[in-house]
């Protein structure tokens, strides 16, 4: 599918790419209304709904992410009660592989993410992928997210990098338009983002359930 001749730079998203998108549904949607309705004697129900549409307000925003702000906002610790669940932080299936397969062809391999560095470092070192990238970088420390257009300039002054010659691993389409948009060109849609639901492929973008697919025979 890939000519990997033409590649010399490797970026890939985390949270639904390398990383079980499981974990992050089930806290959000699940975890933390179940904490905040019983701190607030709600009913679940009402928790939930009420928490959904502060999530929504704040989609495309690094707020989206921002683990301190969802803190404040809701007068809960949000790393602790990701602790409670992190059990549930996991590694998809041929990452380690690609990642070996990557290092062992040359590329420059980095992560990118527009995950809080809260998160990023509970789940480097839950996973221990942390020492198979080149450079490891949070959207907070540029301040965009990825969603925005502008992102990708920033970071290719932190990243020297040939949009060209550059492959770019998402689960979010956003994302990948915005790096389109960009110039970068070899763009790779993850349709199995998380391990709880069916893959749903990209009407845009070409789409691989697994990196498995993205390695020669």
């Amino acid at each position: 599918m890939l000519d990997w001749q033409e590649i010399d730079t490797v970026l890939l998203d985390m949270d639904g790419t390398i990383l079980d998108r499981h974990f992050d549904d089930h806290f959000w949607l699940e975890h933390v209304p179940k904490r905040y309705a019983a701190k607030h004697r709600l009913p679940l129900e009402e928790a939930r709904q009420m928490l959904y549409r502060m999530f929504r307000s704040q989609e495309n925003t690094l707020n989206w992410t921002d683990l301190d702000y969802w803190s404040d906002r809701l007068g809960v610790d949000i790393p602790l009660l990701k602790e409670e669940v992190d059990h549930l932080i996991a590694v998809h299936p041929f990452v380690i592989d690609f990642l070996l397969f990557l290092r062992h062809h040359g590329k420059g391999v980095h992560l990118v993410t527009n995950a809080h560095s809260k998160t990023l470092s509970m789940k480097m070192k839950k996973t221990r992928l942390g020492p198979y990238f080149d450079t490891i970088i949070s959207a907070h420390e540029l301040g965009l997210p990825k969603e925005d257009a502008a992102f990708w300039g920033k970071l290719q002054e932190r990243i020297p990098f040939d949009p060209a010659k550059t492959m770019l691993g998402e689960d979010s389409e956003t994302n990948l338009g915005t790096a389109a948009a960009y110039g970068i060109r070899h763009l790779i849609f993850i349709s199995g983002s998380s391990s709880a639901l069916p893959p749903k492929p990209s009407a845009t973008f070409t789409s691989v359930k697994s990196f498995a697919e993205l390695m020669p025979p």
